[in-house]
């Protein structure tokens, strides 16, 4: 391949494995000229969170890698430059060159942000993908992202969420009723049409609040980010699964005047180490959360499913919220209207084989013993 047309294909987002970042770091190192840059990056997660940080210092440090030091990337913690659920708008405001963050923060500003991170019934992590590379995902959203000046990268999914911490068993709708929880992104407006009082909270802050009291339920990620974040401390029932993020997409943003400042040759490399993080973070949660689910009930957490007749009226509820959202957003009705297409027919196939399988073999006594 000629290293134009290489470095066009990596700058348009394709991940291209490690073989591929080796021959982009040679073309790179052929291109005479390239400046030396450091940018600065404001992620949504503290620290202590290292698959979600850590995807961000990844990507920081493959990028550097394969720029053999020429494009230095700092990455900063929630907190450190802006707070948690401002990453969009410094990004936006030129503060920082780059933001790592969730979308669905931001549904405020435009509902359609939703579709970008995950909403209630929507895709898997491998449905996500697809959808997002080959389902006109990303073409999709990208004019949405362009309205707040950014150019948005698949960089992250933590794989299909918990159902939070909660003070008090859920045993059917009534108990939803007053609830204050902590559950980001849209979500929140389904579970107060069930009667939750929603709360959209930065990670450094969710501990706290539960603690004081301050909100009766919590959702973030799942065990190995609970169990670090401390939520079995103060709440006792652990619930599954998170309906509302079943495949959650989290995005690396580029202010669009740096990025399209920004040599080709380094955006190719941007580009690929968001996609190497995209694949590092859900295996990284897959490796490390059985273990920690074990932990945890072994201190005493209990575990619950929701109720079948939660799931129902919150499948019900989230239909009726993504009508009132069309109605309110164009982008999110233009956006909204292909995406559901596009999960509908994933929904199908993904019956046949795949459900079929893990069903199966998931439940498996002789697979369970063996």
């Amino acid at each position: 391949m000629k290293r134009r047309d290489f470095l066009k294909k990596a700058g348009m987002g394709a991940a291209v494995g490690a073989a591929g970042a080796v021959a982009l770091k040679e073309a790179i190192a052929q291109t005479p000229g390239l400046p030396s840059l450091q940018w600065r990056l404001a992620a949504s997660w503290p620290k202590s969170l290292d698959t979600l940080y850590g995807g961000a210092d990844l990507m920081a440090r493959r990028v550097a890698e394969i720029t053999d030091g020429r494009f230095q990337i700092r990455v900063f913690a929630a907190g450190e430059i802006v707070p948690a659920l401002q990453v969009l708008d410094a990004v936006q405001a030129g503060t920082v060159e780059l933001g790592h963050t969730a979308p669905y923060y931001y549904f405020g500003k435009d509902p359609a942000f939703a579709l970008g991170t995950a909403v209630c019934f929507g895709m898997n992590t491998r449905q996500q993908n697809a959808w997002w590379h080959f389902g006109g995902g990303a073409e999709a959203m990208a004019p949405l992202f362009k309205d707040y000046g950014c150019v948005a990268l698949l960089a992250g999914n933590t794989g299909c969420q918990m159902g939070g911490w909660w003070r008090k068993e859920i045993k059917s709708v009534a108990d939803l009723k007053g609830v204050k929880m902590r559950i980001g992104g849209m979500a929140g407006l389904i579970l107060a049409k069930l009667g939750v009082v929603p709360q959209q909270l930065g990670a450094p802050d969710i501990y706290p609040s539960l603690e004081k009291g301050t909100i009766d339920a919590a959702e973030w990620v799942g065990p190995y980010d609970d169990e670090k974040l401390g939520f079995n401390k103060v709440a006792k029932y652990y619930y599954y699964p998170g309906f509302w993020e079943g495949g959650p997409m989290l995005m690396t943003l580029a202010n669009e005047k740096k990025w399209n400042e920004l040599p080709k040759p380094y955006q190719a490399a941007l580009a690929t180490a968001c996609g190497e993080a995209n694949m590092w973070m859900p295996a990284k949660y897959d490796a490390q959360n059985p273990a920690a689910l074990r932990r945890l009930v072994a201190s005493g957490t209990q575990l619950r499913p929701f109720p079948r007749s939660v799931l129902e009226a919150a499948e019900k509820a989230s239909y009726e919220v993504y009508a009132e959202m069309s109605a309110k957003s164009a982008s999110f009705k233009r956006i909204y209207a292909d995406w559901k297409r596009f999960r509908d027919e994933q929904f199908l196939w993904f019956r046949v084989a795949e459900l079929t399988y893990d069903d199966y073999t998931f439940k498996s006594k002789l697979g369970a013993k063996y």
